[in-house]
């Protein structure tokens, strides 16, 4: 895998353009920054941070900790290389329209994270599993439903989460029924990944083209036909490898929490502010979204008031035990705490790596090389297929930065292929990686590459769907 990178990395870098910086006023000849000592070192680095990111599971080093280093050491590369340029504020000013885009992305997935905890902490993924798993389907049923839900919940939630609380599904269905429980993680993964194609809430690759402006939120809607063939026809086949037997129906029952239903109301109305922010006001969805932890933050006063006086001296004797027999009230910065920091520094880590890639030219090259060369829907096809190896956040990133000059069409498509191309191998997108985890031993590397040629015609037959249904785009 590294020397893979390693070569297409060094391959493209051949290619020039002309770049000039605005620092002093001194323009940089590219040619002599990709081809330079610092330029080929950042590219090192970041491969080599990348390596240990995909040996995550491996290695248990968290991926976010490779991508801060090699970030910060590529920068200071990049201010070097622009001082020794004579461009003194050039790369001062390039990392912080980086840090800008970072920021609105980091606060949109922190409020978005903690509304998602404070869900969990109610209780309402586990209500929805325990009624899931208590109908008594069948297994061929729980396999279509389990995929039904994950396409349509994934849009509104992320795909990871999706996944996880889809398989948690699965796997209590199946129990030691291995096959089933592998086949409906496949499904799982690739209807998550599919759902979430079409919202800006689903992935953070459409959140990213959201907020950059390139792609309006009724026009997610676009691909929502394409992103559904492309679940449905894998889904098609690997039907006929479940079986149609009923398991036994479980018993366990999970009941939603005080305020449940009007957390998962503040959420949706969350996601209207920052649609209104972006649409009506022209303001950052990021600052709609800060509103609606607002809006979570004053129902978590009312909840915390609400159990404490369930908790009352006079009222509850459990009062009289010690503190902590007393279950904690809801608390708003507990689940704030809670989010995914990791996740959150290592699209930091990436953001800043990518950027500090581009300023040695690296991107321009890689741009002229695919868009150029090979022609938009090539290199949206390409892209698609990158993003299975390699994660589809850099891999989104780096095109937006490129910003080659193409249709409306050609966003969308590149928008959908990086969100599906990564269903292709179970490395290839967060679901995937989070299922291997949950399901470890039974969903596997190997267990998703029986079905790849499955996936792949579902991922051929999305594009040529979009193609087909939004031909006066491209």
């Amino acid at each position: 895998m590294k020397k893979l990178l390693l070569l297409f990395c060094v391959t493209l870098a051949s290619g020039t353009l002309a770049f000039a910086s605005g620092g002093a006023g001194t323009e940089v000849d590219t040619a002599a920054l990709t081809g330079s000592f610092f330029g080929i070192l950042s590219v090192l680095l970041f491969v080599a941070a990348y390596s240990l990111v995909i040996m995550e599971e491996h290695l248990h080093l968290r991926k976010s900790k490779p991508v801060l280093l090699a970030a910060g050491v590529i920068w200071v590369l990049v201010a070097i290389t622009f001082i020794n340029a004579g461009n003194t504020h050039a790369a001062e000013e390039a990392i912080r329209h980086n840090l800008l885009e970072y920021a609105e992305l980091f606060l949109f997935l922190l409020v978005a994270m903690t509304y998602i905890n404070a869900m969990d902490e109610r209780n309402v993924f586990q209500a929805l599993r325990s009624w899931l798993v208590t109908r008594g389907f069948s297994l061929r049923a729980v396999f279509w439903v389990t995929g039904l839900l994950a396409f349509c919940i994934s849009p509104v939630a992320d795909n990871l989460t999706t996944a996880l609380l889809m398989g948690a599904v699965a796997m209590a269905v199946g129990g030691s029924d291995k096959k089933f429980v592998a086949v409906a993680c496949i499904n799982i993964v690739i209807a998550a990944n599919a759902g979430g194609a079409f919202s800006p809430f689903g992935d953070i690759t459409t959140l990213m083209v959201w907020q950059k402006g390139i792609v309006q939120f009724s026009e997610f809607f676009h691909i929502f036909i394409p992103s559904l063939v492309n679940w449905l026809v894998p889904a098609i086949f690997m039907n006929f490898a479940i079986s149609k037997k009923t398991p036994q129906p479980s018993k366990d029952q999970y009941v939603m929490k005080l305020g449940a239903r009007r957390i998962i109301f503040l959420f949706l109305a969350t996601i209207t502010t920052a649609v209104s922010f972006h649409n009506f006001l022209h303001l950052p969805p990021a600052a709609g979204m800060m509103l609606g932890l607002g809006y979570l933050g004053f129902f978590s006063y009312y909840l915390k008031k609400r159990e404490h006086r369930n908790y009352d001296i006079d009222d509850n004797p459990l009062a009289h035990q010690t503190y902590h027999a007393i279950p904690d009230p809801f608390d708003i910065f507990k689940k704030v705490a809670r989010a995914e920091w990791d996740t959150l520094l290592f699209f930091y880590g990436v953001i800043l790596c990518v950027g500090g890639l581009s300023q040695f030219g690296y991107l321009a090259s890689i741009s002229k090389f695919l868009y150029l060369g090979l022609g938009a829907t090539t290199a949206n096809v390409i892209i698609g297929l990158l993003s299975a190896v390699v994660d589809n956040i850099p891999v989104m990133f780096a095109v937006l930065t490129m910003q080659p000059d193409m249709s409306h069409g050609q966003w969308l498509l590149v928008t959908m292929t990086a969100g599906v191309g990564g269903s292709l191998l179970s490395i290839g997108s967060a679901a995937g990686v989070a299922l291997m985890g949950a399901a470890r031993g039974v969903y596997t590397f190997n267990a998703h590459l029986k079905w790849t040629p499955a996936i792949a015609l579902g991922y051929a037959a999305s594009i040529l769907c979009h193609l087909f249904i939004n031909a006066k785009m491209m």
